[in-house]
Order: C-alpha cells, then structure tokens, then sequence
C-alpha cells in the first residue's frame, strides 16, 4: 500500500531523510525537481550517510569512500559490497508517496 511520508515543502536543497517505523534503516528522499526517489541512507561499505554525498549522472556517491550508487536500482560500485535497498516513489500533487513493503 502506498502511504504518504513527506511534502515536497519538507525537502531541504532535495533531500529528506526519513525514520519510519516500518523500517528499521534511515530512508533518504530525493526530489530532482521532477522525480523522487527513495532509498536506504546508509553505505553498504561501512554504513556512511549517503545523505551527505553529492548526485552524480543518476547515481549518490558516498561521501567516504566514493562508492555509487543508482537512485534507480541501488546498484553499486566499489568499494560497496552490495546494492542498497530501493523503495518505490511518486508524487501525487506535492504529497510524496512511499510503497513499503
């Protein structure tokens, strides 16, 4: 089920970092001025806040180390052992809308 978590007016410079209960990890949100994405905030190398990174050609770049990230897929580069954990994302009107599962 789709549940709202934000509105767009909650986003500083595009980004909001989300606790939900429903999940145990930090949820980062990003809002490119067209599409928002969410994933988990954390690196799998060693659990950097992604928050902290730049957007980088579709992809978070952890700020410690420089491992990406796709805002798409999760999907890694080194040195991040694994892909982090993405969660569907849209806007209906300027309400941000997670599907959690």
């Amino acid at each position: 089920m789709w549940k709202p978590v934000a509105k767009l007016e909650d986003f500083q410079n595009g980004r909001l970092v989300l606790r939900l209960d429903e999940h145990p990890r930090p949820i980062l949100l990003l809002y490119t001025g067209e599409e928002v994405f969410a994933l988990e905030d954390l690196c799998t190398h060693d659990g950097g806040p992604l928050h902290e990174g730049e957007v980088e050609d579709g992809k978070i770049v952890c700020p410690r180390h420089g491992a990406r990230f796709d805002l798409r897929t999760g999907r890694q580069t080194l040195p991040a052992p694994r892909p982090v954990r993405v969660f569907p994302a849209r806007l209906e009107g300027e309400t941000v809308l997670l599907l959690l599962s």
